[in-house]
C-alpha cells in the first residue's frame, strides 16, 4: 500500500493516524462500512496509521492485526490508569500486540498536588522499564483537569511526556475569543506543555463546544491559534528529537455527542481536511 500521510524532515517524520473511534458510523448510502473497508478509505485517503482499543482476544484482535500489517500502518493505543500496576499490564499487552505507544488520559481529576506528581513519577518509571513509549494526555475529567495544574507538574517532572489536546482546556476556560485579554493569560501556560510535546490529538474547539467542525477556512482566528500550537509543538519536538524517530498526529473527531448532528461519513471527510492541514503545518515547523 502507498500511504502519502508521512512526511521527511531531516529523517523526522510525521505520522498521521486516524483514531478509529473516529470511524463510528463512517459508511454511504449501503450502511456502515466493514472493518475491512474502512482500512481501505483510511489508506487511500493517505494516513498512515490508527489509534485505537486494542480489541478483545479472538478473531477480531488477530483480524486487526493483519489488517494493520497488510496495510503497513502504525498503530498507537491507549488507557485510563490510576495505578503504576494498571499502567504495566497495558504497556504489557500493547507491546504483544506491536503498538508504537501507549496514550494515558490518567485517573482522576481528584488526584491532586504531591499525590499526582508521585503517581506521575510512578507512570514514568514502569513505562521506562517496559521499554514502550508512554505519553499523558492533557485532558479534562483527569490528573490533567486543569491548564494551571498540569503546567506545574511538567516543571517538576522533567520526563513528563505529553499528549497535547488543548480542546479540553479551551472548553474549560470559556476561550471563544470574547475576552481576549484574559485568554492571553494561558499563552505562557500552553508553551510550557508545548515544548513536552509527545504527540498531539487533533480536534478543534471554539470555547463553548467540545468540537468544531473542520472547514476550510484556517484564517478563522479560532482554528488558526490550533495550528500554531500544534505547528509550535511540532517544531518542539524537531529540536529535541533524534533521527529517524516518528512523531504521531492523531485526527481525533469523536462521534455523538462529542460531534452532535454529524454524520460518520462527514467527520470522515473533516479528518482528511485536518490530516491535509497538518502535512502543512508538519512541513511549515
Amino acid at each position: 500500500m502507498n500511504n502519502t500521510g508521512s512526511m521527511t524532515n531531516m529523517a523526522l517524520k510525521l505520522d498521521v493516524q486516524q483514531a478509529w473511534w473516529s470511524m463510528a458510523g463512517a459508511g454511504d448510502d449501503h450502511g456502515e462500512w466493514s472493518v475491512e473497508r474502512k482500512f481501505d478509505e483510511i489508506a487511500k485517503a493517505g494516513f498512515t496509521g490508527i489509534f485505537g482499543g486494542i480489541p478483545a482476544e479472538g478473531t477480531e484482535r488477530d483480524q486487526f492485526r493483519k489488517l494493520l500489517d497488510d496495510y503497513d500502518f502504525s498503530f498507537g493505543t491507549g488507557g485510563f490508569p490510576s495505578t503504576a500496576e494498571e499502567l504495566a499490564g497495558q504497556l504489557a499487552e500493547a507491546k504483544e500486540f506491536g503498538a508504537q505507544y501507549v496514550n494515558s488520559q490518567v485517573m482522576d481529576s481528584f488526584v491532586v498536588d504531591d499525590e499526582a506528581l508521585a503517581l506521575l513519577r510512578q507512570l514514568e518509571e514502569v513505562s521506562n522499564a517496559a521499554g514502550v513509549p508512554h505519553f499523558v494526555e492533557t485532558h479534562r475529567g483527569r490528573i490533567t483537569q486543569d491548564l494551571i495544574r498540569t503546567a506545574s507538574y511538567v516543571q517538576k517532572l522533567p520526563g513528563l511526556a505529553l499528549t497535547i489536546d488543548f480542546s479540553h482546556y479551551v472548553l474549560a476556560g470559556e476561550m471563544d475569543g470574547f475576552a481576549s485579554q484574559v485568554e492571553a493569560k494561558a499563552e505562557p501556560y500552553f508553551d510550557t506543555l508545548l515544548r513536552r510535546t509527545a504527540c498531539i490529538h487533533g480536534r478543534i474547539c471554539h470555547g463553548q463546544q467540545i468540537q468544531a467542525q473542520i472547514g476550510t477556512d484556517t484564517a478563522d482566528h479560532l482554528t488558526a491559534r490550533f495550528h500554531r500550537w500544534w505547528q509550535r509543538g511540532m517544531t518542539y519536538w524537531k529540536e529535541k528529537a533524534d533521527s529517524d524517530t516518528v512523531f504521531p498526529f492523531v485526527c481525533e473527531l469523536g462521534p455523538d455527542p462529542y460531534a452532535a448532528g454529524v454524520s460518520g461519513q462527514e467527520r470522515f471527510k473533516q479528518s482528511i481536511l485536518l490530516k491535509n492541514q497538518v502535512v502543512q503545518l508538519w512541513e511549515q515547523s
